[in-house]
């Protein structure tokens, strides 16, 4: 059912999209699923980098010593903590990242960027800039970014 559709079960108080609101719901979902994945393709075919790997590299590069815990480094990449951690296992291999235990709690693991996973972020960056401006601000034209930005983080529940 389209949510501009009239339905006389809706509570009151509650009405449905206009016209403009239905071509905006329906946007922003399009641009959830097809942004990422152009993202992540640009990366794959210029560095062999998923946006995910490049993802992880930049949360730790931006936290205090490079370093965070596994679980919290989940969170903010919006991941399972199992899929981090099968992740931050490929990294390690990889040099980019090690996995050392919480001085503060035996039972965790933080992942630390090292000099290695570092350098390879900034040889990942400017691609990731090129697609980042490619696929949203080379269409933005002048709209205000500064009030985009809080509307989006309302959106998003960080107020």
């Amino acid at each position: 059912m389209s949510a501009t559709s009239p339905d006389p079960a809706l509570p009151p108080g509650l009405h449905a999209l206009s016209a403009s609101e239905e071509a905006v719901m329906r946007a922003f979902g399009r641009i959830l699923l097809v942004l990422p994945r152009a993202m992540n393709a640009d990366l794959e075919a210029e560095q062999r980098m998923s946006l995910s790997e490049y993802s992880v590299l930049r949360h730790l590069s931006e936290s205090p010593h490079g370093r965070m815990r596994m679980s919290e480094l989940a969170q903010a990449c919006d991941m399972s903590l199992s899929g981090m951690t099968r992740l931050a296992a490929k990294l390690e291999t990889l040099g980019f990242v090690k996995r050392v235990k919480c001085d503060e709690d035996a039972r965790g693991w933080n992942a630390v960027l090292t000099d290695k996973g570092l350098a390879r972020l900034r040889e990942a960056w400017p691609a990731h800039l090129g697609s980042v401006r490619r696929h949203i601000f080379d269409h933005l034209g002048d709209l205000d970014l500064d009030a985009l930005a809080r509307t989006l983080n309302k959106i998003a529940g960080d107020s």
